[in-house]
């Protein structure tokens, strides 16, 4: 016996868009409402990831947001907080399809008890046959160590922190990071700092182009292989090029997207680069991506000596009962819902050879 409080045949664990294609794949599938299935989400309302998106990021600046399965996205006002109407088109999807989403539930692990997987939060546990783990990353911001850096006397915050251009005005401001994040923010609060200097480990590459599906497609089959291999899947962010928008043409004439290369070394005042040169700062923002947020699985032991956890397709090799979506090449809205349908039907196979 398992002992845990409830039982059922899945448990998806986050609703954002992975942890939602997912639960509306086991509902098409026969899966019945929380008996058959049941949707763990730490957040307080509808949206995942997209409800802490800053009020500023509106919806026209996003690349894109990919329909969720048997629900068009629709044409909603570009001027808007993507927040907001991401937020809304989520809770949207869970009524319609009539989604077991119980909220707010901190999963702390999975763990086995014989031929079930317990999923445990501080208050309830779940023993579940297979498990979706679709947590995504915008819990684990990552902050890189740079000498100095605990010795710098004004605010370091990460884009997981950013609220809004007025924090910046009249600031001295580092941005450290080669995404699409740190060139939005650059762009938005640029025109009202005192001074900016943007740092990158490598040089930006830049996109004449807009973004589609297949440019994300062929940034998710470079995350893919990595996770194939084992290793520690890279963000798709990333590995995404950077679209030259007419917004990008002004910021770049302006001089606010004059990258530079990496500091040596940070300062109670600022940074220095190895030739001596220095920037004096009241703000560094570390624009440096996320990682997979995936520390309720440590009591599996999935991970592979080179760090990651590898895949075939969704389903964890290690521990064929557990399927990750959301993670590494589907951390994205274009491999989120693929992902989402490959796992439900890896999990039917897997529970008809049990009987």
């Amino acid at each position: 016996m398992s002992g845990a409080d409830h039982e059922t045949d899945v448990v998806v664990v986050g609703a954002g868009q992975a942890g939602l294609s997912a639960a509306y794949h086991l509902r098409r599938a026969g899966f019945a409402n929380r008996s058959g299935f049941v949707v763990l989400d730490h957040g307080k309302r509808a949206g995942g990831a997209w409800q802490y998106r800053w009020p500023s990021l509106v919806l026209g600046k996003v690349h894109g947001i990919h329909d969720l399965p048997g629900m068009a996205f629709g044409s909603p006002d570009v001027t808007r907080p993507a927040s907001e109407v991401v937020s809304e088109y989520f809770a949207r999807f869970e009524s319609v399809y009539d989604l077991p989403v119980v909220r707010p539930v901190d999963v702390q692990s999975v763990t086995r008890a014989g031929e079930r997987l317990v999923v445990s939060s501080p208050a309830e546990s779940w023993a579940a046959r297979a498990v979706i783990s679709a947590t995504g990353t915008w819990d684990r911001p990552f902050w890189p160590h740079y000498p100095g850096q605990e010795t710098f006397a004004g605010r370091q915050l990460h884009t997981a922190d950013y609220t809004g251009p007025e924090d910046f005005r009249d600031r001295r401001v580092v941005v450290v990071g080669g995404g699409a994040s740190a060139v939005q923010l650059l762009m938005e609060f640029g025109p009202l700092a005192r001074a900016t200097v943007w740092v990158t480990r490598r040089p930006p590459v830049w996109r004449d182009e807009p973004f589609s599906e297949d440019w994300g497609r062929n940034a998710v089959a470079k995350v893919d292989e990595r996770v194939r291999a084992g290793l520690p899947p890279e963000s798709v962010v990333s590995v995404t090029d950077l679209a030259v928008t007419p917004e990008v043409r002004v910021a770049r004439a302006a001089g606010i997207l004059d990258r530079r290369p990496m500091f040596e070394r940070i300062t109670p005042e600022g940074v220095v680069w190895a030739d001596g040169e220095r920037f004096d700062a009241d703000v560094i923002l570390w624009a440096t991506g996320f990682r997979a947020a995936i520390d309720h699985l440590a009591p599996l032991h999935v991970r592979e000596p080179g760090g990651g956890i590898r895949m075939d397709g969704t389903r964890v090799v290690l521990e064929p009962r557990l399927h990750l979506v959301g993670y590494g090449p589907s951390a994205s809205t274009v491999g989120a819902n693929r992902a989402g349908r490959a796992a439900v039907a890896e999990i039917r196979k897997l529970l008809r050879s049990q009987g």
